[in-house]
């Protein structure tokens, strides 16, 4: 093929923006440590997005179908959340290269996948 302009400026990787990758770190870690128990109609949506000095603070609700779902993913003493939280907070500081303050909430909201509205607020 012949070279061509490149699609992006400089180190840029994607077009999609920061919030988008944050979300789906914070998915994966949902999937990898919740397995089976939890369907992949996870939705991630990053609601506050703040760059201070020192840190990043990031407040994220998870939307899932079900209050069992938000049980699971919460945990005996909200331990799954924890995990989760710790677990996508250290992967976004590597990508993004800065401290991360994370806070998660786990919202349920039946049938947000048949929802126009809802589907777009996600990012789908």
């Amino acid at each position: 093929m012949p070279e061509g302009a490149p699609f992006f400026d400089g180190d840029d990787i994607s077009d999609l923006n920061t919030r988008f990758f944050v979300s789906e770190l914070i998915r994966e870690k949902i999937y990898k440590l919740a397995e089976d128990e939890i369907p992949y109609h996870t939705a991630v949506l990053i609601r506050e997005y703040q760059e201070k000095t020192t840190l990043v603070k990031i407040v994220a609700d998870i939307i899932v179908h079900r209050e069992t779902q938000k049980a699971i993913l919460i945990g005996e003493k909200g331990s799954m959340i924890k995990k989760i939280g710790m677990e996508a907070r250290k992967d976004i500081e590597a990508f993004i290269q800065q401290k991360v303050f994370l806070e998660l909430f786990v919202k349920v909201k039946p049938k947000w996948r048949e929802n126009e509205l809802q589907l777009k607020e996600y990012g789908y």
